[in-house]
Parts: structure tokens; sequence; C-alpha cells
């Protein structure tokens, strides 16, 4: 194909081409070039004339662009009320010339290429960027930076900072720092996703080894502390207190036997914690929740005494021994040495789960909320005047006095109650009562024979 017909393909006119290049030489060579803007190009202008929605800024082409439209309504109201006529601004070729033959310019897109231009170098450089809070969305702070705006993830922000936030929601937690000064560096630039991630963090000479050493030389055992979950695991949730993380442990966290510490806390959730261990020198904190709490075994375990008998249903069977279900939330353990007077191997060969029967308490141990059991000694006899007692208080006045059986019967059955019925009375007392002795006789014995021939 003939160059000529390609251009013309294209829309180009070889005479026009050739009479621009032409004149383009004969101004360079008379030195009379023109500098025409181009597309795309930033250039120093200044401002010629201002109007409500235009503004005029001179380019240095004996000519003036205009920032009208769009690109005047993009401009930040405190920034176009501090524009003067004669300042000297930065502009973006927008169009060299638009469809009314005017040239169209950006201020803002102007600040935005300068803005990347800065970031990018500042990056390359690790420096860092003194501003401040402007805003904020679920994830972080806005930050501006070069005329950008810069994102500063949660987890880049700086630990001290951290430490202060309250509330559950972005806006409690990060309304009140808008306005407040910030030192961060740029550590992601993408100009094609417009995307500026910035830290604090690595901004500050603080670093959270010496944070933690500092909280941890301030904090005391058995100190109580606002703190805030950081993250849950299987063992247990880390709180945030004054900027360092300590454990509360999965056994700390409730008086209540629970799986995963996300049946009670979540990520974010303020909560009150107790300091109950501090190691300096591996840098452990560790922290309490249900330490706070009342402990509602106190109320449960005043139910119960040592040596008292009571009700238990088998619930689990182990080789060391069974535990039963004394009331709804409480269960002891029936050590194996305890199921029966006989050597057992295991727990199942005199009992299976399920079953009732009576136990009698031999161990309360508060601290660790366990109660000891035993089956075979119910009938002990080291527990005979308690349970003479407790049975005393369960009959009721009017079913007598009962008195108290000899050890044999103990043993054997429990001792019979004495009845108001009078007992047997023996046989020959029956027969003297049927035949009642006689009354003495107010009539003179017989005389004797002899007496009366006398």
């Amino acid at each position: 194909m003939d160059p000529n017909d390609a251009q013309l393909e294209t829309g180009e006119n070889p005479e026009n081409n050739q009479a621009e290049n032409n004149m383009a030489s004969l101004l360079e060579a008379e030195g009379l070039a023109i500098d025409f803007p181009t597309q795309g190009e930033i250039r120093q202008g200044v401002i010629a004339s201002m109007t409500p929605g235009q503004i005029l800024v001179s380019v240095g082409t004996k000519s003036e662009g205009v920032i009208s439209g769009k690109e005047y309504e993009l401009i930040p109201t405190d920034e176009l009320a501090n524009l003067k006529l004669g300042q000297e601004i930065p502009v973006f070729v927008v169009n060299p010339e638009d469809s009314n033959g005017n040239l169209v310019l950006s201020y803002m897109r102007a600040r935005e290429e300068e803005g990347w231009k800065i970031v990018e170098i500042m990056v390359a450089k690790k420096e860092s960027f003194h501003s401040s809070v402007i805003g904020y969305n679920k994830g972080g702070l806005i930050v501006p930076v070069g005329g950008l705006r810069g994102f500063v993830p949660a987890s880049q922000i700086s630990f001290t900072r951290r430490a202060g936030m309250t509330g559950d929601t972005p806006e409690q937690r990060w309304s009140r720092m808008i306005g407040q000064e910030i030192d961060v560096c740029v550590i992601e630039v993408d100009r094609e996703r417009r995307r500026l991630i910035l830290s604090e963090r690595q901004a500050s000479s603080e670093t959270r080894d010496s944070l933690k050493e500092r909280v941890i030389d301030e904090l005391k055992e058995g100190q109580v502390c606002s703190g805030r979950v950081t993250s849950l695991a299987e063992f247990g949730v880390f709180v945030n207190v004054n900027g360092a993380d300590g454990l509360v442990h999965l056994s700390e966290i409730s008086w209540d036997r629970i799986q995963h510490p996300s049946e009670l806390l979540k990520v974010g959730q303020e909560v009150k914690v107790k300091v109950i261990s501090i190691d300096r020198e591996k840098k452990r904190i560790g922290l309490s929740i249900r330490q706070l709490l009342s402990d509602p075994w106190d109320q449960k375990a005043s139910e119960f005494q040592v040596g008292q008998l009571i009700e238990g249903s088998i619930t689990r069977l182990t080789k060391f021994g069974a535990f039963a279900r004394l009331t709804d939330d409480i269960e002891g353990l029936i050590h194996i040495s305890e199921i029966s007077e006989k050597r057992i191997e295991h727990p199942k060969e005199v009992l299976k789960e399920g079953d009732t029967c009576t136990l009698r308490i031999i161990k309360i141990d508060n601290d660790n909320h366990r109660i000891g059991l035993s089956l075979r000694r119910v009938d002990s006899m080291a527990y005979a005047d308690m349970d003479w007692e407790s049975l005393e208080g369960i009959l009721s006045p009017d079913e007598g006095e009962v008195t108290p059986p000899t050890d044999l019967e103990i043993k054997a059955e429990p001792a019979p109650k004495k009845s108001k019925v009078k007992p047997a009375i023996d046989s020959t007392e029956l027969e003297v009562k049927d035949e009642p002795a006689p009354k003495k006789s107010k009539v003179k014995p017989v005389i004797d024979p002899g007496e009366s021939e006398a």
C-alpha cells in the first residue's frame, strides 16, 4: 500500500502534515518555536481571571486555558477560596483544543499527578510524612499525603493510638481521632488502582517489644484494667491492655465450662480483666475475666457437706473412676478406689452410665471446684452419728422419739421406730388378768374345832 494511501485511511493529510512540519521548522530556525501544550502534560500556569464556575489560566503560550465544569467542581471549597489572581498553580492538560477551540485544564488532576510522583519518591526513600487524620472507614484511617488520600489500616496504626480505641463500631473507634496529627510512611503505591497504603507503625520509633516492656514494667499482679479483644484461639483470647497483648486462657474466661472463646467473646469487644501473672523474662502477661465475676460455685457448694449422703446419676465411666451428676450443673467424682470394697480394674465392673445410686460426699475442694464421692463408704460406721442426726432431722415430731440403734442394728437394718402401741403382755400376766385375786374378806376366819370345844 502506498504510504500516502495509508495516511489517508488513518485520517491524516500528508499535505497538511508537511505544511505543519515546514512551519515548525521555519519557526524553530527563526527562534520563534511555540511550545504547544500536549494532552496529559502538567504545566505551571498563572491565574488570569476567576469567575463563578470558571478559572482562566495562562500557560505561557500567549493563550489561556480554562478550568470549568466538572474540573472546577472537583476543587475543594477551602482550596478554591484560597486561590487568587496572579497565583501560580499546576495544571493538567485535559484537551489541547476542544470543539470550541479552548485549551481545557484541570487543577486537581495536576495536584494528583504531582502527588503520585511525591509518594513514589517517598516509598523508594522510606521517608515519613507529617499529616493529620481527615476521615475513616470501617478498616482504618484516611490521611492526606501530597494531595492524595492515603489509607492507614488498623493493623498499621501505632500501638499507643490503638490502645486508646474504644467502642464497637467504626464511628466509636475512629471518629475521635479526626484532626489528630500523625506521622506515616508510604508502604504501597498503585497508580492504576489508585491505591495508596500508609503505615504509622513504621514511621514510629516505638516497636511492639519496646512498648510491651514498658507496659509490663507498669502493670502489677492483681491490677484490674480495661482492654480490647484482639484475637481468638482454641486455648483462649488475646486482650490488648495499654498497648500490649495479654492472654486470657480458656479456663479463665468464665466459671462455666466452654468449648471455645467465641461462645462468649468476639474480636473488638471491650472487657475488664485482672492481671494474674507477669513473666518479665518471656514478656508474657496472664489475664483473667472470670475472677472479676461472682463465683456461682460458692452458693452451690454451700448446699453440701462432707459425710452427707446424696443421690447421684452416673454420667461417665473412666479408667480412674466414675462421674456422678448431683444437681443440674454439679458433678462429683467417685474414684475407682471408692467404688467397691473389692479390688476392680474398671468402674464398669460395678457401675454403668445412667445408674442412680446413693453416694457419700467424702471431699469438697472449693479452690478447684471438685467434689469427691464414695460408694463403698455409704454404710461406713465412721459416719453413723451424722447419719443418725440426719435421720432425726427427717422424722416429724409426731412420729415419736427414736432410740439410737446399736452398731449391729446399723449394719443390718435401720432401727425400728418406737411404737405408741403397748407391747404384748406375757401369758402368765394374761392369766392373772382373767382371774383377778379375791379381795380380802371382812368375815372372820373359821374357828378351829378344837378351839370350839374348849
